[in-house]
């Protein structure tokens, strides 16, 4: 009888272990290409993390109710996980991490994104023409910029332009 509780505490903990650990940076992308292959989309990865105000913007930024339609016919929205808190380095998708290091972006900040085909070919990321992350734009310049390389990944009217910019471009107070 011992032995069989042991056995399931054992299991339980496991499970408990195994569902707290995060997913992969590999696997999520891996499923990000299989849709976007079977949907003929490209795909949009944005990195990102829990304390990240500009992250959190960026996402609602997309999900806005005018251009989340534009956003969801031509791309796969995926998120990984990096850079957290020394307490939520658990929330990390392993592997995130080396995806920016190896993409030079490591020391840019976040939220940084990139734009692949459904191939994995990388067409376009978050530096701008300095070099520089646009993170989540927020200029009119910035969002230009953006808009510029959103119009060399997917089908962009200029409808579409205009609402992403009313969205994103910070407003003065």
């Amino acid at each position: 009888m011992k032995l069989k509780s042991l056995l399931l505490c054992l299991l339980f903990i496991g499970a408990i272990t195994q569902s707290s650990a995060q997913e992969s940076a590999d696997k999520i992308l891996e499923k990000a290409f299989t849709q976007a292959k079977k949907e003929k989309k490209n795909v949009f990865v944005m990195y990102h993390a829990s304390w990240c105000k500009w992250c959190k913007k960026m996402e609602n930024n997309m999900e806005a109710e005018t251009v989340k339609p534009f956003f969801d016919k031509n791309y796969v929205t995926t998120f990984l996980v990096v850079q957290e808190s020394k307490d939520k380095k658990h929330l990390e998708n392993p592997g995130a991490d080396d995806i920016l290091k190896k993409s030079k972006a490591d020391n840019s900040g976040i939220p940084f994104w990139q734009i692949y085909d459904a191939n994995g070919k990388l067409l376009a990321d978050s530096f701008n023409a300095k070099g520089e992350n646009l993170g989540c734009p927020a200029t009119v310049e910035e969002v230009a910029e953006f808009t510029d390389k959103l119009k060399k990944t997917a089908k962009l009217s200029e409808k579409d332009r205009k609402k992403i910019e009313e969205v994103f471009v910070l407003k003065k107070k």
